[in-house]
């Protein structure tokens, strides 16, 4: 019988994964071109990642143990240029995001039913619960995976 929460973990499991595996092997200069105004770099995305998964982690944590917490939205963009993702190294950039999706995994893998319930009220949209933020994520995986994929120079 399948299970949302197994195929949520799943495709969380895999993320790390596929994004090790698509970087592999691109110099720094495919790793630092911007294919646009506005638009950001392979390294960008990978740190971005990282810090996402800085965020969930906590977010989820404040979901388990306070009632219905409030989630602070955050400028992803701001946060780009304060933490100066184009000029990281790729490669702590990766390994800090698998460190914190083994983390994040761990916690969700331990919850029971009613941990998965719980409810965090997002500032910018409302009440979410534990099983919703992961689906979430897991959605940005994707989404941002095939943005890598898709600047990648043939």
């Amino acid at each position: 019988m399948l299970s949302e929460r197994e195929e949520l973990l799943k495709t969380l499991h895999a993320g790390p994964v596929i994004l090790r595996k698509l970087i592999r092997g691109l110099d720094d200069a495919a790793l630092r071109r911007r294919p646009g105004e506005g638009e950001w770099a392979i390294v960008e995305v990978v740190a971005h990642l990282a810090d996402t998964e800085e965020r969930a982690i906590g977010r989820l944590q404040r979901m388990v143990d306070d009632e219905q917490p409030f989630l602070a939205a955050y400028d992803p963009e701001r946060l780009a240029e304060e933490h100066r993702y184009l000029e990281l190294d790729v490669a702590t950039a990766l390994d800090r995001f698998e460190r914190l999706r083994s983390a994040h995994l761990a916690a969700l893998e331990s919850l029971d039913d009613g941990g998965w319930h719980r409810i965090g009220r997002h500032e910018e949209n409302g009440p979410m619960t534990v099983e919703l933020q992961a689906a979430h994520i897991a959605g940005e995986d994707g989404n941002h995976l095939g943005q890598i994929a898709r600047l990648i120079p043939e």
